[in-house]
């Protein structure tokens, strides 16, 4: 079965360095591609390794809300050079928050239309991160440009009634294995009423970690702190576990969640 997983930090130094083993073993356990997502300067130059050393690995480059305080000046023009100069890569994570603390809400929409404008230009998907903002994100998509391709909500978590809207201004809405915890029976839920052709599952790695009891989970730590993280190769339990949920033949669930990336990201694999 070929797995596609949407959004995750591969990038991230809480994998202590151990990328490329951990993408031989994601690999190994059925990831054909996966979307690695940067956050902030300091890390795009990390995404763009990773994609050069990995063919599976599309990168993605954009500023997350939570680091817009480190931007520099010319940031804007280094986002650029970083698309330009990256095969396959597409915007993201950039978003809108509300709910982190002490988080300034000053400057996120601007950062994130600039972003979004830039995404509609050159016709890249854009990964989305809306908390707490699910009103504001709607009004803006509606009223500024949008990548004709479509852009993906990152472990949506808005209320039901906003996913027809939002499918209809393109949206792709995809499924973190956080959410197969008991008590995110809401989200789990609204998953339903996402259409087929919509449908796509992350694992947000190292973040989001699934529940540990769920068979063929992947243990991992960070090696400085001994904090579990998410493994990539768990992306084969929410595959599994997320199609008993919506009562799907799991290969029937994942042949469609491959055409809805590949149609989202772009067929390079």
């Amino acid at each position: 079965m070929r797995l596609y997983d949407a959004h995750n930090h591969l990038q991230d130094d809480r994998f202590g360095g151990r990328q490329d083993k951990l993408v031989s073993e994601a690999i190994e356990a059925g990831v054909v591609r996966m979307v690695v997502n940067g956050s902030c300067e300091d890390d795009w130059e990390a995404v763009q390794s990773l994609a050069r050393r990995h063919p599976c690995v599309v990168p993605g480059f954009g500023y997350h809300p939570w680091y817009l305080h480190e931007r520099t000046p010319g940031w804007r023009t280094t986002l650029q050079r970083f698309l330009d100069e990256t095969p396959g890569a597409v915007m993201g994570e950039i978003g809108l928050d509300r709910w982190k603390p002490d988080l300034s809400y000053e400057d996120q929409e601007d950062a994130f239309v600039w972003q979004l404008r830039l995404a509609a230009e050159r016709n890249v998907a854009v990964s989305i991160h809306c908390l707490q903002a699910w009103g504001r994100l709607h009004e803006l998509l509606r009223v500024e440009p949008r990548p004709a391709r479509g852009f993906l909500l990152h472990s949506y978590g808005g209320p039901v009634e906003m996913v027809q809207p939002l499918a209809k201004l393109g949206a792709y809405f995809s499924f973190p294995g956080y959410y197969l915890h008991e008590r995110k029976l809401r989200q789990r839920e609204t998953f339903r009423h996402v259409p087929p052709d919509r449908l796509l599952i992350e694992t947000d790695a190292p973040d989001q970690l699934p529940p540990e009891s769920i068979a063929g989970f992947h243990a991992l730590s960070d090696p400085t702190t001994r904090k579990a993280v998410n493994h990539p190769a768990n992306l084969a339990v929410i595959y599994t576990v997320l199609a008993q949920t919506l009562d799907q033949s799991v290969t029937t669930m994942a042949q469609a969640i491959e055409e809805n990336f590949r149609r989202l990201f772009g067929e390079n694999d």
